[in-house]
């Protein structure tokens, strides 16, 4: 449970009076108490509870809890080694499911689900979105009837006008459900994915951007009342608001900053210059006149939509009514792109050499909490077991790490959790510095989390299938010359070998730059003997793996290609019946 609470898996530890009496000492951040009444502390919308204990008594003490879908909390039990994790509450609404399989995942322990969808491998159609950074409208018996309506093997039509489209290219998702497809049988259920209420439940992607225009110390209540009302004229949901935008001169405003705080929705604000410069339908030559601006509500909305937006809604006035002050305009504009940073999540993902045995528990739980997958074809193939029939994938050529980047943050800042993968560990020539840049560069309210996840890298894997290589300093220097002129390479590796580092290689040799390796070898001769051992790693960790001992002198360098690691040794460096060993010190030091 320590281990839970450390890797965040969890915020509280709890022990029931018996339990904590067999602890020698007991912590004090440690609640004790009846296991009724910790359950009834916690017991609250969107709560997560996990308990280790058996499955009959943990159904006892919660039967009398028990409220209804929209308000209870994930129950899942454990039991005390931790070999399974059980959802026993809240599987879909309150994410039981996808959280047993995270710590499970990190646990190494076996998920046991047994949800209808689970078991068929169909899209929880009801739960789907929330992956995908959507919010859901609509009535809990409304989505039960659609769930069930899905377990009898019903058609169901999906009609979707908003947010990303890789949820469809998932197995559950091709296999289960039409999309996009208007049926004249009214008796087939529809779900809508966009910005419009048009059936008694649907998703919406955050892509509305409300525009707000209004005098100092407006009322929160007329601002709640003016939304509202905009929101239900247009016929368009609450759950699509992307976020708020205004003037400048709002930035302070204090009903509209608690509006924000309140939905958790972005705000954005912009000069009257700005402002000014966007043509709207209804224009106000006494508000310019004011201000330096024709428009703030409907030129705000469309501003905060990005390039593509277009106004869904035109400004409406609302005037306050008893017990209120000031007034409101309030105009909605719709973006291309959903806007969700705050619900989104882009994970870099180390994922080892290929064996998928040598994945971290770490690397394995993110893989699971993903939605999508984006990488290099190649790496996702190899991690293709692990992927559900619920996670899509975003293949990417081995060239366009910008492009892989860009698209995985894209989805990420839309709402949506994101495994962006590379092989080894993303740290080492992977992706986590790109995208980490990308991240950087963002406004600080606009970034999704962000979170690097090791894995083994090559160079570890090589020399553990070799011995002990890297025992004594040792360095990394990649050959290749696309992002890195080739005379700081040169510089680096002269350095290196004048230092008698140890050095890896990555990236040695391809068929378009076949050179660079024998250039590399002649300028280590300069400075280390021919008999120096090296190393050449093919394949580490996938099938097809190759491991073999050279010398500078009759390294085979016509065998070598981007899928080889070179590993040189330093002078100290030695080769016997197979292994390779770089003493710890030099020849006359000791160890004490």
């Amino acid at each position: 449970m320590q281990r839970l609470k450390r890797d965040n898996h969890v915020d509280q530890l709890a022990l029931t009076p018996s339990a904590a009496s067999t602890l020698k000492s007991i912590p004090q951040d440690l609640l004790v108490n009846q296991a009724s009444e910790l359950l009834r502390s916690y017991w609250q919308p969107g709560g997560v509870v996990m308990i280790v204990g058996a499955i009959g008594a943990v159904t006892r003490l919660i039967a009398p809890l028990l409220i209804d879908k929209q308000r209870d909390p994930a129950i899942l039990v454990l039991d005390a080694k931790a070999n399974y994790v059980v959802p026993v509450l809240g599987g879909h609404q309150a994410g039981a499911e996808q959280l047993a399989l995270e710590l499970a995942a990190a646990l190494g322990s076996d998920p046991i689900l047994t949800s209808n969808c689970s078991s068929q491998e169909r899209l929880a159609i009801d739960s789907f979105g929330f992956a995908w950074g959507w919010q859901r409208s609509g009535s809990d018996d409304a989505w039960h009837q659609l769930m069930l309506s899905q377990a009898r093997g019903e058609s169901l039509n999906v009609e979707q006008h908003a947010g990303s489209l890789l949820w469809q290219t998932a197995t559950a998702s091709t296999t289960s459900l039409k999309t996009n497809i208007t049926s004249p049988d009214a008796a087939i259920a529809k779900l809508s994915i966009g910005p419009k209420i048009s059936a008694p439940y649907g998703w919406h992607p955050a892509s509305i951007w409300l525009g707000v225009g209004c005098e100092r110390n407006t009322s929160r209540s007329l601002l709640d009342r003016g939304i509202a009302s905009a929101l239900r004229d247009a016929n368009l949901a609450q759950e699509a608001v992307a976020g708020l935008a205004s003037i400048d001169l709002k930035a302070d405003e204090p009903a509209l900053l608690e509006l924000a705080k309140a939905n958790n929705w972005p705000l954005r604000f912009f000069s009257a210059e700005r402002l000014n410069d966007v043509t709207v339908p209804t224009p106000s030559a006494v508000v310019k006149a004011e201000i330096g601006t024709a428009s703030v509500a409907e030129a705000a909305a469309l501003l905060a939509a990005g390039n593509g937006g277009a106004l869904l809604h035109n400004k409406q006035i609302h005037q306050a009514q008893s017990n209120e002050c000031g007034a409101a305009t309030i105009a909605i504009a719709e973006s291309l792109q959903p806007f969700a940073p705050q619900r989104g999540e882009l994970h870099l993902i180390g994922s080892g050499p290929g064996d998928l045995a040598l994945l971290t528990q770490d690397v394995r739980s993110a893989l699971a909490r993903c939605s999508a997958w984006v990488g290099y074809s190649l790496y996702l193939d190899l991690l293709e077991p692990l992927r559900r029939s619920d996670q899509a994938r975003l293949d990417g050529k081995l060239t366009k790490e910008k492009e892989r980047c860009q698209q995985a943050m894209d989805l990420a800042q839309a709402g949506a959790r994101v495994a962006l993968i590379s092989s080894g560990d993303s740290g080492i020539y992977g992706m986590a510095g790109l995208a980490l840049e990308l991240w950087l560069d963002m406004p600080s309210m606009e970034r999704p989390a962000f979170e690097v996840h090791p894995g083994i890298s090559a160079l570890q894997l090589a020399a553990a299938r070799v011995g002990a290589p890297l025992m004594h300093d040792f360095c990394t220097v990649s050959l290749s010359d696309r992002l890195t002129p080739w005379p700081t390479i040169e510089k680096r590796l002269e350095g290196a070998a004048r230092g008698d580092f140890v050095v890896a290689l990555y990236n040695p040799r391809s068929q378009g730059r076949d050179w660079q390796l024998q250039q590399a070898i002649e300028l280590f001769l300069n400075y280390r003997p021919s008999s120096t051992p090296v190393v050449l790693a093919r394949q580490l960790g996938r099938t097809g793996e190759n491991i073999t001992l050279h010398t500078l002198k009759t390294l085979p360098i016509e065998e070598v290609d981007m899928l080889t690691l070179v590993l040189i040794g330093n002078m100290s460096s030695r080769c016997q019946d197979g292994a390779m060993v770089t003493p710890r010190g030099y020849p006359g030091a000791e160890l004490n």
